[in-house]
């Protein structure tokens, strides 16, 4: 039996490994307000290079937190982001493969491949009307040839990693996802047409792809850019998903995959509408907002918990550089406007709470705090038995910082449209 998902599913990460029970009663709240989640546990390489854990350890994770919770529907554990060179730790554990092939976008194909696919996509040459796109494609023989000459070595990578995949899992037992997200330049209607052609040349089955948008997709705050066009852009890529099921025979659950960085709660209302007019289903990956609610949960019991968010927040602080570059490509901190440490040491619980939470509302909100702590999760992990003791001892409300922030902040405006 074919490896399947619900329409609807979220990623969702959780760096130390104890938050899957909390993490499952939200996607058990929200099947009882009537729309099936599925959840998919992602953790990249990086990340578990930083923290010291193996793919292994999400599986196992995973399968405890849906078996106390009673989960009855799909799940998925996610190589997320992974390439030929390091799947192979991955193969065990995972069901779902993130393949990210933009750092091949641009890169030449041989003369032979791009000659094969230029006669095989020659049958598009014209005005393509495409269903809930106002203006028709025009398919030129020049875009054809640059199409081919910036995707098709991406597609053929991930073909390669695909293939590689099937050789260890059988085709049966996973799900492909194929990532353009961290390209330099969104793709254009035309551009995710062909390559969802070529990706059904080369017999992928993909069920979740992630293009890049416009605008900026940050760690752990709010969409920065213009949301009239991503819209249009959101709608144009569901209008090409639809058209691209049918007319290559790729699967019927072929869906968006939306890389957020977290918290883009700007964009759900208009993710949600153009979903539900469409029928279209999503993928959301929301993943690092975990390990943040789980600071905010320890500092907010004040005592031994805000003693350790604060010396998080000072150890991240002396250390920005180490923590920030990993992720120079997706964080804004303007470092002048951090708090220092000595004047966050003086923060009450609430205080310190009100800077962290996503809560644009607040005036005590910091932009910068906040994604200096969403990045660094190594001090943490460093602590090692002493921050998950922390944790355990901290149940109840960092629980409810979990499930509350994946329920209300993501499930209920983005799949249930309050």
């Amino acid at each position: 039996m074919t490896k399947k998902i619900a329409k609807y599913s979220m990623g969702i990460g959780d760096r130390f490994g104890l938050e899957g029970l909390a993490q499952m009663r939200a996607f058990q709240t929200a099947l009882e307000r009537g729309v099936e989640i599925t959840p998919v546990w992602n953790k990249s390489n990086r990340e578990h290079t930083l923290i010291g854990t193996e793919p292994r350890d999400v599986r196992k994770e995973a399968d405890e937190a849906v078996k106390a919770s009673g989960w009855n529907g799909a799940y998925c554990v996610d190589a997320d982001h992974i390439g030929i060179g390091n799947v192979d730790k991955f193969i065990d554990a995972a069901d779902f493969y993130t393949i990210d092939v933009a750092d091949y976008i641009g890169k030449a194909a041989s003369g032979e491949s791009i000659a094969a696919y230029l006669a095989d996509m020659k049958r598009y040459i014209g005005k393509q009307q495409l269903p809930g796109i106002a203006e028709p494609v025009e398919v030129t023989p020049v875009l054809l040839e640059e199409i081919a000459g910036k995707y098709l070595y991406a597609i053929e990578e991930a073909s390669r990693v695909y293939e590689h995949i099937v050789s260890k899992k059988g085709a049966k037992n996973f799900i492909t996802e194929v990532s353009f997200d961290e390209a330099s330049s969104p793709q254009t209607p035309a551009e995710l047409l062909f390559i969802l052609a070529g990706l059904a040349r080369k017999n992928i089955p993909v069920m979740t792809v992630a293009p890049k948008f416009s605008g900026e997709f940050l760690k752990g705050i709010d969409y920065v850019g213009d949301k009239a066009q991503f819209a249009k852009e959101f709608e144009a890529d569901l209008s090409v998903l639809e058209f691209a099921k049918t007319e290559f025979k790729l699967p019927e659950g072929l869906k968006l995959s939306i890389h957020s960085g977290s918290d883009k709660f700007s964009l759900y209302p208009i993710m949600h509408q153009a979903i539900k007019a469409k029928g279209a289903g999503i993928h959301l990956k929301t993943a690092g907002t975990t390990w943040l609610e789980e600071v905010i949960g320890l500092a907010s019991v004040g005592g031994e918990g805000l003693a350790f968010a604060k010396f998080l927040y000072r150890e991240a602080y002396g250390r920005f550089d180490e923590m920030a570059k990993p992720y120079l490509l997706v964080i804004q901190i303007d470092r002048a406007k951090l708090p220092t440490p000595d004047a966050v040491d003086g923060y009450s619980a609430q205080q310190f709470v009100e800077a962290l939470r996503h809560d644009q509302s607040c005036s005590n909100f910091d932009i910068n705090l906040r994604q200096l702590v969403h990045i660094s999760f190594k001090v943490a992990a460093e602590k090692g038995k002493a921050y998950l003791e922390l944790l355990r001892l901290h149940r109840d409300a960092v629980e409810a910082c979990v499930t509350g922030n994946i329920f209300k902040r993501h499930v209920e405006p983005l799949f249930l449209g309050l």
